[in-house]
């Protein structure tokens, strides 16, 4: 039986997880039928059996969620949509035991009130599993079950089940990270915007909890993402328990051998903050990674850690992170953001409005440009104004949205003699 799915992701990365999940069907599904389908803003639509579903949860390093869609009509009123949620035959997927919780989301909606009718959905799915077995499910918006979704435009209503039940950015080793972290998705996705392929030196100057190089690290090592946490899909009544247990072994068989691996990665990572290295490594060792090699250094100072020209890929602060971590560019220690919280609201949102550190971005730059000849950088930020912070001219720069955040991921090709050189 193939089923319908909407697959999310951040915003940018579209094409790039349609051919992700080419990959993920060519090289798990053994033939099992898989049909890729429309890329839309925000997502991508495919058509598959069971294992399709369950693989693009478990080796997906882009999606967001995978969503099984149930059904779709037109609507004029919330009574409409109630009336379309009562008649789905509920009761064939999950049971008035399972919790619930429900998500509206709408483009141009016409309806007032996203709030009642998310009430009217969760109202509907009860009212159909009373009336079929005399009970009805409870709500927990917190850690549910079971959860629906409805996406509404103008006209049309369409009803999910999440087959993935936390975001599948939620890897499962990352339990120590800095302020505003980078989604791992996210990481994933511009990794495979880089162009980088495992075995090539990979560099992040600025890696705070260590977000880019565990992601760049599974890839290099063959880890599924999802290898180590549960899904939504396994609430369900119909899953294929049988072929899941299948793709999920294989997947721990991977990580068992990738824990005792010694590989060298050509991975390396930096940062100001000493903090942020421990946990760093505590991040690594939850996700089974060998040791990568990682220093405290200031980006300013940085030198490439290997001979051979790599990729270079980081998220400095900047918008709402803009906090350098240690020193900033006159070398003077920066006030904790425990010690601003302590100050009040107030003064804490005046340190996230000032303007990006210019001298440190211009020395930053010279770093590149004096010390990185013949790599590629790629530097993800909300400042549209960034190379000329850095004196450099980007190669390309692509739209993506870290959260509700809009930045452009900036490509700088460091090649000899492209920039002219400054005296000491």
């Amino acid at each position: 039986m193939s089923f319908d799915f909407f697959i999310p992701c951040p915003r940018g990365l579209e094409a790039t997880l349609a051919a992700e999940l080419g990959e993920i069907a060519a090289r798990y599904l053994s033939g099992a039928p898989f049909t890729p389908g429309a890329q839309v803003p925000g997502g991508v639509h495919f058509r598959g059996g069971w294992a399709a579903g369950m693989a693009a949860n478990l080796h997906s390093r882009i999606a967001s969620r995978v969503l099984l869609k149930i059904a779709q009509r037109p609507y004029r009123s919330e009574q409409d949509i109630y009336a379309f949620a009562l008649e789905q035959r509920w009761e064939q997927w999950f049971s008035a035991r399972e919790t619930l919780r429900v998500d509206v989301t709408a483009i141009k909606s016409p309806l007032r009130s996203l709030e009642f009718t998310t009430l009217r959905i969760k109202d509907a799915i009860c009212d159909r599993l009373r009336d079929v077995s005399g009970a009805r499910p409870s709500i927990d918006t917190s850690t549910p079950d079971v959860r629906v979704f409805a996406f509404l435009t103008a006209t049309e209503c369409t009803l999910y089940l999440d087959t993935s039940g936390d975001p599948l950015f939620k890897r499962g080793w990352r339990l120590d990270k800095g302020a505003a972290p980078l989604r791992e998705n996210l990481a994933a996705g511009i990794l495979r915007l880089t162009g980088w392929q495992a075995g090539t030196p990979l560099y992040d100057p600025m890696c705070g909890s260590g977000t880019f190089l565990a992601e760049a690290a599974q890839v290099a090592l063959g880890i599924a993402p999802g290898a180590e946490r549960n899904f939504g899909f396994e609430k369900l009544k119909q899953y294929d328990a049988p072929a899941w247990k299948s793709l999920k072994n294989a997947a721990l068989e991977t990580k068992r051998a990738a824990r005792v691996s010694q590989a060298d990665l050509q991975i390396f990572g930096s940062d100001i903050s000493g903090d942020m290295l421990d946990k760093a490594r505590a991040n690594f060792a939850r996700a089974g990674l060998p040791v990568i090699p990682l220093k405290q250094v200031d980006a300013r100072g940085m030198t490439p850690p290997t001979s051979t020209p790599g990729i270079l890929v980081a998220n400095p602060p900047y918008g709402e992170r803009i906090e350098v971590r240690g020193r900033n560019a006159r070398g003077e220690l920066r006030e904790s953001q425990a010690g601003r919280e302590s100050r009040g609201a107030e003064n804490f949102q005046r340190v996230h409005e000032e303007a990006p550190d210019a001298e440190f971005f211009q020395l930053l730059g010279d770093s590149l440009k004096q010390r990185f000849t013949g790599w590629h950088a790629f530097i993800l930020t909300s400042d549209r104004k960034l190379p000329g912070l850095l004196r450099l001219r980007e190669s390309t720069k692509t739209p993506l949205f870290n959260g509700a955040l809009e930045c452009r991921l900036f490509r700088f090709d460091l090649i000899a003699g492209s920039v002219r050189q400054r005296p000491a």
